[in-house]
């Protein structure tokens, strides 16, 4: 078998891997949901005789008090305030019982294939380099291995602690379906590139393009539960509120709100605010990368075609995407964007990162096609 062969043979285990990893999450999270959806309802049982109790209580005890020291006192005050205490620690308790739902079993397996299928896929990229005979990001194969790399790698770090089922079940779905795509659709030989191409700028400029690619695959998934949990911990849903046009189809889809008893999963999650924590920092890092992406292409355009900037439809589409993240950066920290807004400019980067990459590829002729 030659090097090339087993090269091929290594990225379909490592994308059986992670489809193994997929499932382990996606049974976590439906653990997760089943768990929460029967526990619902003792919560709010506990929550109602606690409140019960701590009314009674402390009324009597406040009257008391107030008898003793000859004065008045507001019983349904101290009421309210210690019930409230107490609601509010056996709702922390509920959540912990909610978390004790998790699979442990699955989310073992998931760890482990996530790492296996890491490992499987670093060898097949080192393999391909060596088969090529040159640094191996030279086509649309390649940037698509070594981005599902650097994705999964992030996933496996940010998760070292804490297990979070839905961002593995978004990072893993995007993962496999990249690899799929790649060996069916994307696949060439392992083979010398163009002249153009034999260049340090090829590990330097795309490289980085790559690693900026899967940060940023991770931090798309961190906000798009950071929405989630925000239209819990608010209350908040556009299929709960009536449309000015289409109602109609808000009505077939409004069993989808996340506000829903079928989303309660999403509680035992963490807090909105931290999720857009992780997501900023991600965020932040790629961006750091996308632009020694942008400046790493000026300078090689310049070496290789003599200008910094021929509106090829890569560079327009690399700018378009700076720019977004840029802006969200920018509204982010000194606007002080938050929440929704914040996560709506990171889908819309997101967007514009994948559609360079597919649709400026493959659909629209420019200076960069030779290279896919």
């Amino acid at each position: 078998m030659e090097i090339g062969d087993l090269s091929t043979l290594l990225v379909w285990a490592a994308a059986t891997a992670f489809t193994i990893a997929l499932v382990a999450y996606t049974v976590d999270l439906a653990r997760l949901t089943d768990n929460a959806q029967r526990r619902q309802p003792q919560v709010a049982d506990a929550e109602a005789a606690t409140g019960a109790r701590s009314l009674v209580g402390v009324g009597v005890a406040g009257a008391a008090s107030a008898a003793r020291a000859g004065g008045s006192a507001d019983p349904a005050r101290g009421a309210g305030d210690a019930g409230r205490a107490r609601v509010d620690s056996a709702v922390a308790g509920s959540t912990q019982d909610v978390a004790l739902g998790r699979s442990p079993r699955a989310e073992g397996i998931a760890r482990s294939t996530t790492y296996l299928g890491v490992v499987m896929l670093f060898a097949a990229i080192v393999l391909r380099g060596f088969a090529a005979g040159r640094w191996p990001t030279a086509n649309m194969y390649e940037f698509t291995l070594v981005g599902v790399l650097v994705a999964t790698l992030v996933l496996a770090i940010v998760q070292r602690r804490r297990v979070i089922a839905f961002v593995g079940v978004v990072v893993m779905g995007i993962a496999v379906t990249a690899l799929v795509v790649a060996l069916e659709s994307f696949f060439v030989r392992a083979d010398a590139v163009r002249p153009a191409l034999q260049n340090y700028w090829l590990v330097l400029h795309v490289g980085v393009a790559i690693s900026a690619t899967g940060i940023f695959t991770v931090a798309f998934a961190a906000a798009v539960l950071q929405v989630m949990r925000d239209g819990r911990e608010t209350g908040r849903s556009h299929l709960t509120t009536p449309w000015r046009r289409a109602d109609g189809l808000r009505q077939a889809f409004s069993g989808l709100a996340v506000t829903g008893p079928q989303f309660r999963w999403v509680d035992q999650v963490p807090e909105a605010r931290r999720l857009e924590a992780l997501s900023f920092r991600l965020n932040a890092i790629g961006f750091v990368l996308w632009t020694l992406t942008l400046i790493g292409g000026a300078i090689w355009a310049e070496d290789a075609w003599g200008r910094y900037w021929n509106w090829d439809p890569k560079e327009v589409g690399t700018f378009i995407a700076w720019v977004v993240y840029a802006a969200y950066l920018h509204a982010r920290t000194t606007r002080g964007w938050g929440g929704r807004k914040a996560a709506y400019f990171v889908f819309v980067g997101y967007a514009a990162v994948i559609a360079n990459f597919t649709v400026v590829n493959l659909a629209v002729s420019g200076m960069h096609s030779y290279a896919f």
